[in-house]
């Protein structure tokens, strides 16, 4: 008897059960926050890490890294637009020899095509969603066309440093693509 007057002045009400539940959370939820506190950076006011200072030698050598390869790319533009040129050159030979284009002059566009869309992103351009205002009259008229804003963009291009954007290359590129589409489509 004694030992059941022991266990009933131990034994947990069903009241107190709640109040253990909800302090367990609660104390589980202060100690999860600590945690979390501890982890923070307090270097700065928000929690944020302070953004790395590096020593000057190698800023010097990040920002030489970054010129060279601005060249590297400028260099690149120069090379596609050459190519565009001589691409539209080959072409319009090819048309004048066989008054027609060819199998090898329809991938000779599709390669073209492929290069403008290059051109005018190295640029900064996109896609210009205008309707063709000067639609080449017929297939002769659409080669020269090509031949010679193909020479006016490149000649574009040449004028253009590292440092610039020509928006009349953009608008060239984007004519030109219009027109390599005219004479791989028909329309």
């Amino acid at each position: 008897m004694h030992r059941k007057l022991l266990t009933n002045k131990f034994r947990v009400k069903p009241n107190s059960t709640k109040f253990f539940k909800v302090f367990f959370i609660a104390t589980v939820m202060l100690f999860s926050s600590v945690f979390v506190q501890a982890q923070m950076d307090a270097s700065t006011a928000d929690g944020r890490p302070r953004k790395q200072e590096y020593p000057k030698p190698i800023l010097e050598t990040l920002e030489k890294k970054r010129i060279e390869d601005e060249k590297k790319d400028h260099q690149k533009l120069l090379k596609r637009g050459e190519e565009a040129v001589k691409l539209s050159e080959e072409i319009e030979n090819s048309f004048i020899q066989n008054k027609k284009l060819s199998t090898k002059d329809k991938k000779k566009l599709k390669q073209l095509e492929k290069l403008l869309k290059k051109i005018r992103s190295d640029l900064g351009g996109g896609d210009d969603k205008k309707d063709f205002e000067d639609k080449p009259k017929d297939l002769g008229d659409a080669i020269k066309s090509l031949k010679d804003n193909t020479v006016d963009l490149f000649d574009e291009i040449q004028k253009t440093s590292r440092h610039t954007i020509s928006a009349v290359a953009i608008e060239s590129s984007n004519v030109i693509i219009k027109i390599v589409k005219f004479l791989r489509f028909g329309n």
